[in-house]
């Protein structure tokens, strides 16, 4: 796997602009902040956040992978105001949770999702090289 950093370009922070890999695909859905028994324990964003991401590693563990093998991550966030501005608990809960591995990543605003009371839904791609 190997970062992509376009020359004079600053720094992202907390992501990556591009990562060039090969071997096998993982497609993980978008993954909300409910448990393995699609019960919401918190309606907190960071929680859900943290929920989520936890979700998201014990899908790759299921495939013989790790956090080191996501390539691309979307988050959907009902309100990007709170996630800028809880930006910094959400950064610890991802570090906590993914470590300090950061792929390409998105994240929109959305109306709405499909499951009441989500606040975040992270769908991620991951190669196993």
């Amino acid at each position: 796997m190997k970062i992509i950093h376009p020359e004079g370009w600053p720094r992202p922070k907390g992501y990556s602009n591009a990562i060039l890999t090969e071997g096998r695909m993982i497609f993980i859905a978008g993954q909300v902040g409910w448990n393995q028994n699609e019960k919401f324990e918190s309606l907190d964003f960071v929680d859900q956040t943290r929920q989520a991401l936890s979700n998201i590693l014990t899908i790759l563990r299921q495939a013989g992978a790790g956090a080191e093998h996501i390539v691309r991550m979307t988050w959907f966030v009902a309100d990007a105001n709170e996630y800028n501005d809880r930006l910094k608990e959400v950064g610890q809960v991802y570090r906590d949770v993914i470590g300090s591995h950061y792929p390409a990543m998105s994240m929109l605003q959305v109306a709405g999702f499909v499951e009441n009371g989500a606040c975040v839904e992270i769908e991620t791609t991951a190669v196993i090289p």
